[in-house]
């Protein structure tokens, strides 16, 4: 467990590569054909979700297509319950297939003669199965290899030396399998990861091979390093032979017979202390056996705990496979600490990223959390980023998201120039704030209109393909401690009536959405320092500079290079503030929201959004905010 935490804690840790959100291209149709035979034909303790009317790209499991979706680059089915030989000619037609993940199955046979066809392999990850017979003979063949890892079968024969010619290899793991024979000289200089541990391997490590430490060659009875001396044979000097007396005197006699009698006795003792002892067991079998079987009980419960700890739940439609192996192993960075807990970017088998959410002072139950879990990952929306997996465990609590590459909206907001930060638009600005809305509105209809998001904010939206907000990071609120909120804090995105982050409420949420419409408009954070370190709340700030007849300042000093979108600003100005009066109950529905966001442009449907030209006058903001915003 201590690998788990350290790794977790560290993760320096979101699971989806970019074509699930890309244009749908081409079918691979031949491809699509190929995985349909193997799956066909290959055991199954469950099905896959390979439906021949669907996608291969955009819905299979585990199926990874290229950028123009018509090849079939990476198949990814770990723990995906397969069992059986590998059918020939099915993935052996993948003649684009660079990574190939099928450990942790039931795969048994030889290894496939016919991946000889598979020339573009790079990453081959197939172990925890029941391989059995010898290595390929001509490795070769995949120039492109970089990682292999075939552990944890029962390959058998010797260890082939044309893995020598792989140039570009950098992890060779056969650890676990009846190798035997000399392991070859294998100089390449970008192997980084060697294990031939628990082998039959005999004869010398190469001098190639020595800068590995010693636990590679582990359980290698037969194996040695040239630099290892033979064991010394000790040898003892003859010692002077000593003439034994043939003759006892009495006290020896004596004595010896003294302690015969004792032996004797404690002989006795003991053989009647053991026959009375199985007597006694004789006599009550049924309590013996009672207790055997409650052991083995125990021992079952065990292991089904052990494999629950490692059990990554995935929600139907979702093609990642991993578990939490593949988490623990994985490169990864910190991507921020949240309300709710940290976020990391994860890498995995260097093809997927993911986002994966480690949750801080969660108080509920397994069931409890499951429950809402099952509620959130349910939800399907283009404007609400999908919970594509979660784990949990009493020292773990992890949700797995897509990973967007843009960042957030607080980062291209906020960001500092100089560091990947983009300049948001008019038009932009006003697809997240749609986005965002349809996505709010969404959740509020779920689970019988009972879900609250509990903790919008611009650091939980993202931009989905088409460049509108996308809502991440629902129906957490419920699930934490109620903690005490910093004034600052509560001043930020949160309604001043929530003092229990776990009853917030619809209009809670709709505060929360107003005050990131007013970041959008004004460029400011909801709580940020002036010049002489004041703290400045933006929702008071709005208000008095609006109370003030100033409505011009509110604006951010870049969307002021635009023309033609005071009126658009305006109004948007109008809808942020109604969403964050005080009172709840004056504020609008979601709904109502979305449906005020769409009037904007059906009304200013004339005007260049997002053209540079003649800047807005002051004069000409403040008469168009006269009329609609309230006072």
């Amino acid at each position: 467990m201590g690998k788990e935490m350290n790794l977790l804690i560290t993760l320096s840790a979101a699971f989806i590569t970019g074509a699930i959100f890309g244009s749908v291209g081409a079918e691979p149709v031949e491809d699509k054909k190929a995985l349909l035979d193997f799956y066909r034909n290959i055991g199954q303790s469950h099905p896959l979700n390979w439906d021949e009317n669907s996608s291969a790209c955009n819905s299979w499991r585990g199926v990874f297509c290229n950028s123009e979706q018509s090849r079939v680059i990476a198949l990814h089915l770990p723990g995906a319950g397969l069992s059986g030989p590998i059918p020939s000619n099915t993935l052996s037609r993948l003649s684009e297939l660079q990574t190939l993940s099928l450990r942790s199955n039931r795969l048994t046979g030889p290894f496939p003669s016919d991946f000889s066809e598979l020339k573009n392999l790079s990453f081959v990850y197939l172990q925890f199965n029941k391989f059995s017979g010898p290595l390929p003979s001509d490795f070769s063949v995949w120039s492109n290899l970089t990682a292999v890892n075939l552990s944890n079968n029962s390959f058998n024969e010797s260890i082939p030396s044309s893995i020598g010619k792989l140039t570009h290899l950098t992890s060779l793991v056969l650890a676990n399998n009846s190798l035997s024979g000399e392991i070859p000289d294998i100089d390449i200089p970008s192997l980084e990861e060697l294990n031939l541990a628990n082998n039959h391997l005999s004869g010398v490590v190469p001098k190639s091979l020595e800068r590995f430490p010693n636990s590679a060659f582990a359980g290698n009875d037969n194996l040695t390093t040239e630099n290892t001396p033979p064991p010394a044979v000790p040898i003892e000097p003859p010692t002077a032979p000593q003439k034994m007396k043939t003759t006892l005197s009495e006290p020896v006699l004596l004595a010896i017979i003294i302690g015969g009698c004792v032996i004797l006795f404690l002989v006795t003792a003991a053989f009647m202390l053991i026959r009375s002892y199985q007597n006694e067991h004789e006599q009550v079998p049924a309590v013996k056996s009672k207790k055997k079987e409650e052991s083995l009980k125990k021992e079952a419960s065990d292991e089904t705990e052990s494999q629950d700890k490692n059990k990554i739940v995935f929600f139907e439609g979702r093609r990642l496979a991993f578990d939490l192996e593949d988490l623990l192993r994985s490169s990864a960075e910190v991507l921020g600490k949240g309300s709710f807990g940290t976020a990391y970017k994860a890498a995995l088998d260097d093809v997927t990223t993911v986002v994966v959410k480690r949750l801080k002072e969660v108080v509920v139950g397994k069931r409890e959390f499951e429950q809402q879990m099952e509620v959130v990952g349910r939800i399907r929306h283009d404007n609400v980023a999908p919970l594509r997996a979660y784990y949990y465990s009493k020292e773990e609590k992890l949700m797995v998201y897509d990973y967007f590459e843009q960042g957030s909206v607080s980062a291209m907001l906020h960001g500092r120039k100089g560091e990947g930060r983009v300049s948001l638009d008019w038009d932009s600005r006003m697809r997240i704030a749609i986005g965002a809305a349809r996505g709010m509105a969404h959740i509020h209809t779920q689970h019988g209109g009972k879900l609250v998001h509990g903790n919008l904010k611009a650091s939980n939206v993202f931009l989905n393909s088409q460049g509108y907000g996308c809502v991440s990071d629902a129906g957490l609120a419920t699930l934490t401690s109620s903690v005490p909120l910093p004034a600052q804090r509560t001043g930020g995105y949160r309604a001043p009536e929530v003092t229990d982050i776990r009853k917030a409420s619809h209009a809670a949420d709709v505060y929360s959405f107003g005050v990131l419409v007013l970041e959008l408009l004004t460029g400011k954070s909801p709580i940020h320092a002036t010049g002489s370190e004041e703290v400045v709340h933006l929702v008071r700030w709005v208000n008095s500079v609006v109370r003030e007849e100033w409505t011009a300042e509110v604006f951010d000093v870049e969307l002021l290079r635009y023309s033609n979108i005071e009126e658009e600003m305006v109004e948007m100005l109008h809808i942020g503030m109604s969403c964050v009066v005080r009172v709840p109950e004056r504020r609008p529905k979601m709904q109502d929201v979305v449906r005020m966001l769409g009037e904007v442009r059906k009304v200013n449907t004339g005007t260049q959004s997002s053209t540079e030209g003649s800047t807005p006058t002051p004069q000409a903001i403040t008469e168009a905010s006269s009329s609609s915003v309230p006072q």
